[in-house]
């Protein structure tokens, strides 16, 4: 989750028209939004779900996980698409996140939960 939080400061596009660096905070006149504050909100929530060991709490955490992950390809898709001809360069802010969603996503289908029985009497 931290690299998530991280990859929001970083540059994820850069427009050539514009001559400008977009990142999870910045977009011109805010057309993409600001998907930086979406992703440190699911991320707390989802750091909190690691840290509970209850079968709820990764249940819960493993659908937050993959709500960021189709939000991040939803990003992906937006930053680094094509308009008017101009293609604007990926930058390694927006790999980053792509590949921390989809480790988050990873840690959540594979949680350390250990599961007891209890003896039928």
């Amino acid at each position: 989750m931290i690299a998530l939080i991280i990859s929001c400061f970083l540059p994820w596009t850069f427009h050539p028209d514009l001559n400008k660096t977009f990142t999870g905070f910045f977009s011109e006149n805010n057309i993409y939004g600001k998907p930086g504050k979406v992703f440190i909100f699911l991320g707390i929530i989802s750091s909190i779900c690691f840290i509970y060991s209850r079968v709820w709490a990764k249940r819960f955490n493993f659908f937050i996980c993959a709500i960021i992950v189709a939000y991040a390809i939803r990003n992906f898709i937006i930053f680094s698409g094509c308009y008017r001809g101009i293609c604007p360069e990926k930058k390694e802010g927006l790999w980053l996140m792509l590949a921390a969603a989809l480790m988050s996503l990873i840690m959540a289908v594979v949680p350390d939960l250990k599961m007891v029985e209890k003896e039928n009497d």
